[in-house]
Protein backbone atom coordinates (compact mmCIF):
# COMPACT_ATOMS: atom_id res chain seq x y z
CA UNK A 1 0.00 0.00 0.00
CA UNK A 2 1.29 3.32 -0.57
CA UNK A 3 2.69 5.48 2.31
CA UNK A 4 0.74 8.86 2.97
CA UNK A 5 1.97 11.93 2.33
CA UNK A 6 4.40 12.97 6.01
CA UNK A 7 3.26 16.19 6.33
CA UNK A 8 -0.55 15.29 5.87
CA UNK A 9 -0.05 12.58 8.40
CA UNK A 10 0.97 15.06 10.68
CA UNK A 11 -1.73 17.61 9.99
CA UNK A 12 0.80 20.31 9.04
CA UNK A 13 1.83 22.83 5.90
CA UNK A 14 5.25 21.47 3.87
CA UNK A 15 6.88 24.66 5.27
CA UNK A 16 6.22 24.05 8.68
CA UNK A 17 9.10 24.48 11.56
CA UNK A 18 10.61 21.97 13.85
CA UNK A 19 8.40 23.38 17.05
CA UNK A 20 5.19 22.88 14.53
CA UNK A 21 6.04 19.16 13.65
CA UNK A 22 6.60 18.58 17.43
CA UNK A 23 3.51 19.96 18.52
CA UNK A 24 1.66 18.14 15.98
CA UNK A 25 3.28 14.36 16.56
CA UNK A 26 2.86 15.21 20.28
CA UNK A 27 -0.76 15.51 20.03
CA UNK A 28 -0.99 12.42 17.63
CA UNK A 29 1.48 10.30 19.97
CA UNK A 30 -1.10 10.97 22.71
CA UNK A 31 -4.10 10.58 20.92
CA UNK A 32 -3.07 6.85 18.93
CA UNK A 33 -0.14 5.80 22.08
CA UNK A 34 -0.43 1.88 22.31
CA UNK A 35 -0.96 2.17 25.97
CA UNK A 36 -4.17 3.97 25.71
CA UNK A 37 -5.54 2.22 22.95
CA UNK A 38 -4.60 -1.36 23.97
CA UNK A 39 -5.47 -3.91 21.57
CA UNK A 40 -6.37 -1.33 18.98
CA UNK A 41 -3.94 -1.96 15.83
CA UNK A 42 -5.50 0.64 13.89
CA UNK A 43 -4.62 3.43 16.65
CA UNK A 44 -0.91 1.51 16.53
CA UNK A 45 -0.31 1.57 13.11
CA UNK A 46 -1.30 5.31 13.59
CA UNK A 47 0.93 5.93 16.27
CA UNK A 48 3.65 4.19 13.86
CA UNK A 49 3.48 6.20 10.97
CA UNK A 50 3.28 9.59 13.02
CA UNK A 51 6.32 8.36 14.46
CA UNK A 52 8.14 7.77 11.17
CA UNK A 53 6.81 10.88 9.37
CA UNK A 54 8.10 13.29 12.50
CA UNK A 55 11.95 11.22 12.47
CA UNK A 56 11.91 11.77 9.04
CA UNK A 57 10.63 15.39 8.46
CA UNK A 58 12.85 16.49 11.93
CA UNK A 59 16.33 15.08 10.43
CA UNK A 60 17.59 17.99 8.02
CA UNK A 61 19.23 15.59 5.60
CA UNK A 62 16.25 13.13 4.91
CA UNK A 63 13.78 15.99 4.60
CA UNK A 64 15.96 17.94 2.14
CA UNK A 65 15.60 14.22 0.10
CA UNK A 66 12.04 13.88 0.78
CA UNK A 67 10.88 17.07 -0.03
CA UNK A 68 12.69 16.63 -3.54
CA UNK A 69 12.05 13.24 -4.20
CA UNK A 70 9.16 11.97 -1.78
CA UNK A 71 9.20 8.53 -0.28
CA UNK A 72 11.64 7.65 -2.75
CA UNK A 73 14.75 9.88 -1.29
CA UNK A 74 14.29 8.19 1.31
CA UNK A 75 13.82 4.66 0.94
CA UNK A 76 16.08 3.10 -1.64
CA UNK A 77 13.64 -0.08 -2.11
CA UNK A 78 11.61 2.92 -3.84
CA UNK A 79 14.05 3.93 -6.00
CA UNK A 80 13.64 2.10 -9.65
CA UNK A 81 11.45 2.12 -12.79
CA UNK A 82 12.97 4.72 -15.65
CA UNK A 83 15.14 6.87 -14.62
CA UNK A 84 15.34 5.35 -11.31
CA UNK A 85 18.70 3.35 -11.49
CA UNK A 86 17.14 0.26 -10.44
CA UNK A 87 16.68 -1.72 -7.03
CA UNK A 88 19.35 -0.56 -4.56
CA UNK A 89 20.73 2.27 -6.95
CA UNK A 90 21.78 4.97 -4.99
CA UNK A 91 22.39 8.95 -6.48
CA UNK A 92 24.69 9.65 -4.09
CA UNK A 93 26.78 7.11 -4.73
CA UNK A 94 26.58 6.63 -8.52
CA UNK A 95 27.55 10.38 -8.44
CA UNK A 96 30.69 9.33 -5.98
CA UNK A 97 31.46 6.81 -8.81
CA UNK A 98 31.18 8.91 -11.70
CA UNK A 99 33.08 11.91 -10.36
CA UNK A 100 35.16 10.39 -7.83
CA UNK A 101 38.59 11.55 -9.05
CA UNK A 102 37.40 15.40 -9.27
CA UNK A 103 35.14 15.13 -5.85
CA UNK A 104 36.77 12.56 -4.11
CA UNK A 105 38.82 14.84 -1.77
CA UNK A 106 35.35 16.32 -1.36
CA UNK A 107 32.95 13.50 -1.18
CA UNK A 108 35.48 10.96 -0.19
CA UNK A 109 35.50 8.80 -2.98
CA UNK A 110 32.37 5.92 -3.56
CA UNK A 111 30.49 4.98 -0.51
CA UNK A 112 32.97 5.60 2.45
CA UNK A 113 35.91 7.92 2.97
CA UNK A 114 39.53 6.55 2.20
CA UNK A 115 42.49 6.94 4.83
CA UNK A 116 45.01 8.35 2.76
CA UNK A 117 45.89 5.78 -0.32
CA UNK A 118 44.33 2.82 1.51
CA UNK A 119 41.32 1.17 0.98
CA UNK A 120 37.74 2.85 1.86
CA UNK A 121 36.54 2.57 5.33
CA UNK A 122 32.91 2.88 6.14
CA UNK A 123 31.42 4.65 9.33
CA UNK A 124 28.75 2.52 11.33
CA UNK A 125 25.24 3.10 10.94
CA UNK A 126 23.10 5.46 13.25
CA UNK A 127 20.89 3.60 15.77
CA UNK A 128 17.69 4.54 17.64
CA UNK A 129 16.19 3.06 20.64
CA UNK A 130 13.19 4.03 22.00
CA UNK A 131 12.94 5.26 26.10
CA UNK A 132 9.88 5.09 27.92
CA UNK A 133 9.73 7.52 30.41
CA UNK A 134 7.57 7.83 33.27
CA UNK A 135 6.57 11.93 33.66
CA UNK A 136 8.48 12.46 36.98
CA UNK A 137 11.49 11.21 35.28
CA UNK A 138 10.90 13.52 31.93
CA UNK A 139 10.52 16.41 34.07
CA UNK A 140 12.80 15.96 36.85
CA UNK A 141 15.73 14.27 34.83
CA UNK A 142 17.01 11.04 35.80
CA UNK A 143 19.56 7.99 34.73
CA UNK A 144 18.01 5.19 33.27
CA UNK A 145 20.66 1.95 32.10
CA UNK A 146 19.24 0.43 28.68
CA UNK A 147 20.06 -2.38 27.02
CA UNK A 148 20.83 -2.13 22.80
CA UNK A 149 21.89 -4.34 20.41
CA UNK A 150 24.22 -3.90 18.00
CA UNK A 151 27.20 -4.60 15.40
CA UNK A 152 30.68 -4.68 17.51
CA UNK A 153 34.10 -5.00 16.04
CA UNK A 154 35.10 -9.45 16.39
CA UNK A 155 37.39 -9.33 18.88
CA UNK A 156 38.40 -13.10 17.95
CA UNK A 157 40.34 -11.79 14.96
CA UNK A 158 40.17 -8.20 15.99
CA UNK A 159 37.97 -6.80 13.45
CA UNK A 160 39.79 -8.21 10.93
CA UNK A 161 37.71 -11.22 9.81
CA UNK A 162 40.79 -13.80 9.31
CA UNK A 163 40.87 -16.88 11.23
CA UNK A 164 43.67 -16.85 14.33
CA UNK A 165 47.22 -16.94 12.83
CA UNK A 166 46.09 -15.95 8.92
CA UNK A 167 45.92 -12.05 7.82
CA UNK A 168 43.41 -10.52 4.86
CA UNK A 169 45.56 -10.85 1.48
CA UNK A 170 45.55 -7.46 -0.55
CA UNK A 171 42.98 -7.35 -3.93
CA UNK A 172 44.41 -7.82 -6.63
CA UNK A 173 41.79 -6.36 -8.38
CA UNK A 174 42.64 -2.77 -6.95
CA UNK A 175 45.87 -3.23 -5.15
CA UNK A 176 44.55 -2.58 -2.06
CA UNK A 177 43.01 0.88 -2.74
CA UNK A 178 39.33 -0.73 -2.47
CA UNK A 179 38.23 0.80 -5.57
CA UNK A 180 39.04 0.65 -9.36
CA UNK A 181 39.51 3.43 -11.97
CA UNK A 182 39.12 3.79 -16.16
CA UNK A 183 39.70 6.54 -17.80
CA UNK A 184 36.53 8.05 -20.35
CA UNK A 185 37.56 11.21 -21.90
CA UNK A 186 38.09 14.18 -19.90
CA UNK A 187 36.76 12.12 -16.61
CA UNK A 188 38.97 9.37 -14.54
CA UNK A 189 36.25 6.88 -13.79
CA UNK A 190 36.03 5.03 -10.41
CA UNK A 191 33.75 3.19 -8.40
CA UNK A 192 34.16 0.47 -5.65
CA UNK A 193 36.31 -2.53 -6.50
CA UNK A 194 33.23 -5.40 -6.95
CA UNK A 195 35.89 -8.16 -5.66
CA UNK A 196 36.48 -6.40 -2.27
CA UNK A 197 34.09 -3.98 -1.91
CA UNK A 198 35.96 -1.29 -1.26
CA UNK A 199 37.98 -3.10 1.76
CA UNK A 200 41.32 -3.56 -0.27
CA UNK A 201 41.60 -7.10 1.42
CA UNK A 202 40.28 -10.42 0.92
CA UNK A 203 39.83 -12.71 3.29
CA UNK A 204 41.16 -16.38 2.66
CA UNK A 205 40.06 -18.26 5.83
CA UNK A 206 37.57 -16.52 7.72
CA UNK A 207 37.18 -16.12 11.04
CA UNK A 208 34.53 -18.68 12.58
CA UNK A 209 32.88 -16.16 15.27
CA UNK A 210 32.46 -13.38 12.53
CA UNK A 211 32.40 -15.34 9.74
CA UNK A 212 34.72 -12.77 7.84
CA UNK A 213 32.83 -9.55 7.99
CA UNK A 214 35.02 -8.22 10.89
CA UNK A 215 31.66 -7.48 13.32
CA UNK A 216 29.71 -9.46 15.40
CA UNK A 217 25.91 -9.23 16.92
CA UNK A 218 26.08 -8.13 20.51
CA UNK A 219 24.74 -5.47 23.24
CA UNK A 220 25.75 -3.34 25.30
CA UNK A 221 24.62 -2.28 28.57
CA UNK A 222 24.19 1.93 28.54
CA UNK A 223 23.60 4.66 30.67
CA UNK A 224 21.40 7.34 29.57
CA UNK A 225 21.47 10.61 31.54
CA UNK A 226 17.88 12.43 31.01
CA UNK A 227 17.98 16.05 31.47
CA UNK A 228 15.21 17.17 33.73
CA UNK A 229 12.03 18.74 31.39
CA UNK A 230 12.94 16.23 28.49
CA UNK A 231 9.36 15.90 26.37
CA UNK A 232 7.65 13.49 23.84
CA UNK A 233 9.27 13.10 20.89
CA UNK A 234 12.92 14.55 21.89
CA UNK A 235 16.02 12.96 21.23
CA UNK A 236 19.62 12.29 22.89
CA UNK A 237 22.38 11.73 20.77
CA UNK A 238 25.13 9.68 22.42
CA UNK A 239 27.72 9.95 20.07
CA UNK A 240 29.73 6.39 18.83
CA UNK A 241 27.65 4.53 20.54
CA UNK A 242 25.63 3.11 17.33
CA UNK A 243 27.12 0.34 15.18
CA UNK A 244 30.77 -0.25 14.57
CA UNK A 245 32.45 0.78 11.50
CA UNK A 246 33.99 -1.30 8.82
CA UNK A 247 37.50 -1.43 7.65
CA UNK A 248 38.52 0.53 10.84
CA UNK A 249 35.85 3.38 10.36
CA UNK A 250 34.07 5.47 13.00
CA UNK A 251 31.13 4.02 14.74
CA UNK A 252 28.00 5.65 14.30
CA UNK A 253 25.66 7.41 16.60
CA UNK A 254 22.65 6.27 19.01
CA UNK A 255 20.13 8.13 19.24
CA UNK A 256 17.17 7.97 21.99
CA UNK A 257 13.87 9.02 21.58
CA UNK A 258 11.93 10.43 24.08
CA UNK A 259 8.42 8.79 24.83
CA UNK A 260 6.52 9.61 28.21
CA UNK A 261 3.97 7.08 29.30
CA UNK A 262 0.34 8.65 30.14
CA UNK A 263 0.17 9.85 33.91
CA UNK A 264 -2.84 8.93 36.15
CA UNK A 265 -3.29 12.75 37.98
CA UNK A 266 -1.50 14.70 35.47
CA UNK A 267 -1.28 15.84 31.26
CA UNK A 268 1.70 17.87 30.27
CA UNK A 269 0.47 20.55 27.70
CA UNK A 270 4.13 22.34 26.73
CA UNK A 271 5.60 23.41 29.60
CA UNK A 272 2.39 23.32 32.04
CA UNK A 273 0.46 20.17 33.82
CA UNK A 274 -3.20 19.57 34.00
CA UNK A 275 -5.28 18.07 36.55
CA UNK A 276 -8.48 17.80 37.46
CA UNK A 277 -9.75 18.10 41.32
CA UNK A 278 -13.00 16.58 42.43
CA UNK A 279 -14.68 18.84 44.96
CA UNK A 280 -17.95 18.43 46.98
CA UNK A 281 -21.07 20.27 46.83
CA UNK A 282 -20.93 21.62 50.03
CA UNK A 283 -17.61 23.03 49.11
CA UNK A 284 -18.37 24.46 46.51
CA UNK A 285 -21.16 26.05 48.15
CA UNK A 286 -19.13 27.39 50.85
CA UNK A 287 -15.79 27.73 49.97
CA UNK A 288 -12.57 26.51 51.77
CA UNK A 289 -9.19 24.97 51.05
CA UNK A 290 -8.43 21.76 49.18
CA UNK A 291 -5.19 19.75 49.28
CA UNK A 292 -3.99 18.91 45.57
CA UNK A 293 -1.57 16.91 44.54
CA UNK A 294 2.35 18.32 42.68
CA UNK A 295 5.10 16.75 40.98
CA UNK A 296 7.11 18.27 44.26
CA UNK A 297 4.69 17.65 46.86
CA UNK A 298 1.49 18.42 48.06
CA UNK A 299 -0.23 22.31 48.07
CA UNK A 300 -3.26 23.89 49.13
CA UNK A 301 -5.89 25.57 47.05
CA UNK A 302 -8.45 28.11 48.45
CA UNK A 303 -12.06 27.61 46.85
CA UNK A 304 -14.30 30.76 47.15
CA UNK A 305 -17.59 30.20 48.52
CA UNK A 306 -20.07 29.92 44.98
CA UNK A 307 -16.94 28.43 42.82
CA UNK A 308 -18.49 26.36 39.93
CA UNK A 309 -17.55 23.41 38.20
CA UNK A 310 -14.75 23.84 35.41
CA UNK A 311 -13.08 26.50 36.82
CA UNK A 312 -9.45 26.22 37.08
CA UNK A 313 -7.07 27.70 39.02
CA UNK A 314 -3.64 28.41 38.34
CA UNK A 315 -0.34 27.44 40.81
CA UNK A 316 2.79 29.57 39.74
CA UNK A 317 5.62 27.60 39.11
CA UNK A 318 4.15 24.31 39.88
CA UNK A 319 4.73 22.69 36.09
CA UNK A 320 8.05 22.06 34.20
CA UNK A 321 11.14 23.64 33.43
CA UNK A 322 11.55 23.37 29.95
CA UNK A 323 14.91 21.72 28.83
CA UNK A 324 15.44 24.13 26.35
CA UNK A 325 15.52 27.00 28.58
CA UNK A 326 12.66 29.43 29.47
CA UNK A 327 10.23 30.41 32.95
CA UNK A 328 8.58 26.99 34.68
CA UNK A 329 5.25 26.45 34.00
CA UNK A 330 2.07 26.61 36.07
CA UNK A 331 -0.57 23.74 36.87
CA UNK A 332 -3.46 23.87 36.31
CA UNK A 333 -6.35 22.69 38.52
CA UNK A 334 -9.59 22.33 36.94
CA UNK A 335 -12.46 22.00 39.39
CA UNK A 336 -14.92 18.99 39.03
CA UNK A 337 -18.09 19.13 41.40
CA UNK A 338 -19.38 15.84 42.72
CA UNK A 339 -22.62 14.96 42.82
CA UNK A 340 -23.82 13.08 45.91
CA UNK A 341 -24.49 9.90 45.51
CA UNK A 342 -26.24 6.63 47.56
CA UNK A 343 -28.35 8.93 49.23
CA UNK A 344 -30.58 7.92 52.24
CA UNK A 345 -34.01 8.85 52.45
CA UNK A 346 -33.10 11.82 55.38
CA UNK A 347 -30.42 13.33 53.00
CA UNK A 348 -33.15 13.17 49.97
CA UNK A 349 -35.69 15.10 52.04
CA UNK A 350 -33.06 17.63 53.40
CA UNK A 351 -31.55 18.15 49.57
CA UNK A 352 -35.63 18.45 48.95
CA UNK A 353 -35.97 21.13 51.48
CA UNK A 354 -32.93 23.17 50.98
CA UNK A 355 -33.66 23.35 47.07
CA UNK A 356 -37.30 24.68 48.16
CA UNK A 357 -35.45 27.42 50.35
CA UNK A 358 -33.66 28.41 47.39
CA UNK A 359 -37.14 29.14 45.11
CA UNK A 360 -38.64 30.51 48.67
CA UNK A 361 -36.37 33.55 48.86
CA UNK A 362 -36.65 34.80 45.23
CA UNK A 363 -32.58 34.81 44.70
CA UNK A 364 -30.72 33.77 41.86
CA UNK A 365 -28.42 31.25 43.42
CA UNK A 366 -28.00 29.61 40.11
CA UNK A 367 -26.36 32.30 37.76
CA UNK A 368 -25.77 29.77 34.52
CA UNK A 369 -28.83 27.80 35.00
CA UNK A 370 -30.54 31.62 35.14
CA UNK A 371 -28.80 32.90 32.44
CA UNK A 372 -29.43 29.84 30.15
CA UNK A 373 -33.17 29.87 30.41
CA UNK A 374 -33.39 33.96 29.79
CA UNK A 375 -31.19 32.75 26.68
CA UNK A 376 -33.31 30.07 25.83
CA UNK A 377 -36.82 32.32 25.89
CA UNK A 378 -35.22 35.01 24.25
CA UNK A 379 -34.26 32.31 21.31
CA UNK A 380 -37.90 31.11 21.34
CA UNK A 381 -39.27 35.12 21.38
CA UNK A 382 -37.33 35.49 18.13
CA UNK A 383 -38.40 32.21 16.34
CA UNK A 384 -41.75 33.55 17.23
Amino acid sequence: MAKRDYYEVLGVEKGASEDELKKAYRRLAMKHHPDRNAGDTAAEGRFKEAKEAYEVLTDAQKRAAYDRFGHAGIDPSLRGGPGGGGAGFDPNEAFGDLFGDVFGEIFGGAGGRRRGGGPQVFRGADLRYGLALDLEQAVHGATVEIEVPTLVGCKTCDSTGSAKGSAPETCVTCAGHGVVRMQQGFFSVQQTCPRCRGSGKLVKDPCRACRGRGRVEDSKRLSVKVPAGVDEGDRIRLGGEGQAGENGGPAGDLYVEIAVRPHPIFAREGADLQCEVPISFTKAALGGEVEVPTLDGRATVKVPAGTQTGRVFRLRGKGVKPVRGGPQGDLLCRVALETPVELTREQKAMLEQFESSLHAKGGRHTPKEASWFDGVKEFFSREE
